[in-house]
């Protein structure tokens, strides 16, 4: 284990390295050359990896200590309450259990001489310690509220910027609390540097490399979700709070919040809030920081129809009023193309027959309703492509010969031939139409056509006796 320079000071190696480690967005390639250290030559790539994750994790532990020694302790010992303990667990959350679990990783770290495989085997071995790391990112917000609070209370303040002058700390407690979120997002970062200049990329010990990126890559992810949805379920409370003319339940109770945005709705004199939830969507009106209840459609009752005329349009109806429909224009093509990938996937889940897995994801690759724009592929290819001309609808002019073109009579049977080669192709074209519409009706999904909106829209009959999302003409 490398000794603790007196007064905190080091070399400057070790200065760049403790600079890196508080930068969550630094890369560990982007080190500046190490001085050689020891008797001999400096280290290998790889051995000043592993020695960038000891040494930031023993400057990391420093500085966790010194929270909670120099912060937490302190407000403790004093003999007058500074803050309320509200204000205390807000602010510091599990800061004491992610100093332990720092504290015993660097032990162990320390004691892996170098060797990148044992500095693997530390986080596979402790991967679900980890843990605790999503309760403290969680709490993180209210962190940050409760020292705003306490900053502007002068006594609490001055209390503060005591603690940081015995500690001398450059930087306010702030930048120190926020320390464990940037180190949990990075362990994977430096995990993938040993195996990226592995020596012999195959064996036992570069499996073990892989399982620890693995590992701490899906910790990284989890917590990143975890609080994503808890900033979600507060936006939801929040949400709640602001709507008014709401009489349903809670709105915890139609699951996760998914997306939220403002559109242009036709016919309307404002613009509508739109809120897409896990089992409904809901549509609102602003009224300065309120949102005033328009109406809900539950999302196993939900019928998308999208324009073809208007790449920035699409409408939503409930399946059992197909004529109340609610047309919306988003503000770019890509919005669209989100709320629409999503709403068919709400739909797909929330239906009330079982759909396989696979068959849900081919329908969203395939996008019946909003194609992709392949490569080589332009915006006129794919209209005409996906055209909805009405079934059995041909051309009667096709066939007919164009004014520059030769009226010398064709050799005998060339006409009837092409006319054979036509009708074929029409065939073919009419039958992949109706296979595609009996898989959307099968799934009950909605297929509009515009050159047929003319005519009343009717449901379509229903054998199994339960509602389809269906439309078609009488």
């Amino acid at each position: 284990a490398m000794e603790e320079p007196p007064n905190g000071v080091g070399e400057p190696w070790a200065e760049g390295l403790r600079h890196n480690s508080n930068n969550n967005n630094a890369s560990p390639a982007g080190w500046h050359p190490l001085a050689p250290f020891g008797e001999g030559a400096g280290p290998s790539y790889l051995g000043r990896v592993v020695l960038e994750i000891v040494e930031s994790e023993r400057t990391y532990a420093r500085d966790l200590r010194g929270i909670v020694e120099g912060y937490l302790g302190k407000i403790i010992d004093a003999e007058e309450p500074v803050l309320r303990p509200e204000q205390v667990s807000a602010l510091f959350g599990n800061i004491e259990d992610i100093y332990e679990l720092s504290s015993t990783l660097l032990q162990n770290l320390e004691s892996c001489a170098s060797d990148p495989v044992a500095v693997a085997v530390c986080f596979v071995t402790r991967s679900q310690e980890f843990a605790i790391y999503t309760q403290y990112c969680n709490n993180y917000p209210s962190s940050v509220a409760a020292l705003a609070e306490c900053m502007r209370s002068k006594a609490q303040a001055r209390f503060l910027r005591e603690c940081q002058e015995r500690l001398r700390h450059a930087l306010p407690l702030g930048a120190y609390l926020l320390k464990p979120v940037q180190r949990i997002l990075k362990y994977h970062l430096l995990l993938q540097e040993i195996a990226k200049h592995f020596e012999h990329k195959c064996g036992a010990d570069y499996e073990v490399v892989l399982e620890a990126i693995d590992t701490m890559t899906c910790v990284a992810w989890y917590i990143n979700d975890m609080k994503r949805k808890h900033e979600h379920a507060i936006r939801q409370q929040e949400i709640q709070s602001l709507l008014l003319g709401w009489k349903g339940p809670d709105l915890t109770s139609y699951g996760e919040l998914v997306l939220e945005g403002t559109f242009r709705a036709q016919r309307a004199r404002h613009e509508r809030a739109v809120f897409l939830f896990d089992k409904t969507l809901l549509i609102t009106k602003r009224r300065g920081d309120h949102y005033v209840y328009k109406t809900h459609i539950p999302c196993s009752s939900l019928m998308l129809i999208e324009s073809t005329r208007d790449s920035l349009c699409f409408s939503l109806a409930h399946y059992k009023h197909g004529k109340q429909q609610h047309s919306l224009q988003a503000k770019t093509v890509e919005e669209k193309r989100v709320w629409t990938h999503h709403i068919k996937r709400l739909i797909l889940e929330n239906h009330h027959a079982i759909i396989p897995q696979k068959a849900k994801e081919a329908i969203l690759e395939m996008d019946l309703f909003y194609p992709p724009r392949l490569p080589g592929y332009s915006p006129e290819h794919l209209k005409k492509s996906w055209s909805c001309q009405p079934l059995g609808d041909a051309d009667p002019r096709q066939g007919r010969r164009q004014s520059g073109e030769s009226h010398r009579r064709a050799p005998p049977g060339t006409a009837t031939r092409g006319r054979r080669r036509r009708r074929r192709k029409r065939r073919r074209r009419r039958t992949r139409r109706l296979c595609a519409r009996r898989s959307c009706r099968e799934l009950g999904i909605c297929w509009w056509n515009p050159r047929r909106s003319r005519y009343p829209l009717t449901p379509s009959p229903n054998p199994r006796g339960h509602p389809r999302r269906t439309w078609s003409t009488p």
